[in-house]
């Protein structure tokens, strides 16, 4: 009889959140963007956002909480109610980064978010203000090494994905510069296109429109063969740095506790916007891939990603001050 109850009680519970799943959802959405609006997370959230509420029948709402490279909207996440209602949305690479330079984070990304699908790969544009004297990756280390520690570089944040960007492109190359941290890649744009910093990485899908207006010099591009839709700009890797890849990694997560069914579902209709000739139109146009991957593809990689910037963290020293 206790086999019989504890079968009936498994059939369920199993039921319950099968119904669940087939009713989500049932209020509004909000997707939380841990960054100012205007950068690459919230240009994505929006665009996916519309097209969710026309199939939910719901609102998809992005709700931007900007601080602590990402980890403020990151928490909030993680300790909401794993009912799909509140999903993540942001350059995962603060996710990977954290562990290693911030010791006392309130969360463990890898244990306390759900890892639901990477949404696209942008590779980093290198850019420059217009007035910087250097027409490529060489000529730029030059003039760092000309005048160490002067030159300054924007940041969306310390330990931000764009900030080890440059952390490891100094590092390779053996030059020393000062990072300008801003509260979002919007701002660090805004902050080199006035000349306040002097060098930025940042993802392509939300700078490229800044080099096409004149407000910055393009260098190169940190993904691993060039770009398409900008053929003659070289990557950073056939520019003296070998192997260098780097970029923002745009990915969907939820509260851990998130039901499987519900990680299923969310998934799979993401992964559906995602493969939409419009949506892979926009991004392949603006220089970001769409990925639309398992969510165990995307957590695997997530891992892997942490032990890759820990090696950065523990070579070079770095520390948050």
């Amino acid at each position: 009889m206790n086999y019989l109850r504890f079968a009936l009680l498994l059939s369920a519970a199993w039921l319950a959140c099968a119904a669940h799943a087939q009713h989500y959802p049932s209020k509004p959405v909000r997707v939380v963007v841990p960054f100012v609006a205007g950068g690459t997370s919230d240009i994505l959230a929006r665009l996916l956002g519309a097209k969710l509420t026309e199939s939910w029948g719901q609102q998809v709402i992005a709700d931007n909480r900007p601080g602590a490279s990402g980890m403020i909207g990151a928490e909030i996440v993680a300790r909401a109610a794993p009912d799909g209602h509140t999903l993540l949305l942001m350059d995962v690479g603060a996710l990977t980064i954290g562990p290693s330079i911030l010791p006392r984070l309130a969360i463990d990304p890898l244990k306390d978010l759900a890892p639901l699908t990477m949404i696209s790969y942008s590779p980093h544009l290198l850019v420059v203000h217009p007035s910087v004297p250097a027409e490529s990756v060489k000529q730029l280390v030059a003039l760092a090494k000309a005048r160490k520690g002067q030159l300054n570089v924007g940041s969306t944040g310390l330990g931000s994905a764009p900030h080890m960007a440059a952390l490891l492109f100094a590092y390779r190359s053996g030059i020393d510069w000062a990072y300008i941290p801003a509260k979002g890649g919007a701002q660090s744009i805004m902050d080199t296109a006035s000349g306040q910093a002097d060098v930025l990485f940042n993802g392509m899908l939300a700078t490229y429109p800044h080099v096409k207006s004149g407000k910055l010099k393009l260098l190169a591009v940190s993904s691993a063969k060039r770009v398409a839709t900008l053929k003659d700009t070289p990557t950073i890797a056939e520019s003296g740095l070998p192997g260098f890849v780097t970029g923002s990694w745009q990915g969907l997560l939820a509260p851990a506790a998130l039901p499987r069914e519900l990680v299923t579902r969310i998934n799979a209709d993401f992964v559906r916007v995602l493969n939409t000739p419009d949506v892979r139109e926009k991004l392949s146009t603006q220089g970001a891939d769409p990925v639309a991957n398992p969510p165990e593809q995307f957590g695997e990689w997530l891992k892997s990603e942490q032990a890759r910037w820990a090696k950065l963290v523990k070579d070079t020293g770095f520390k948050m001050d």
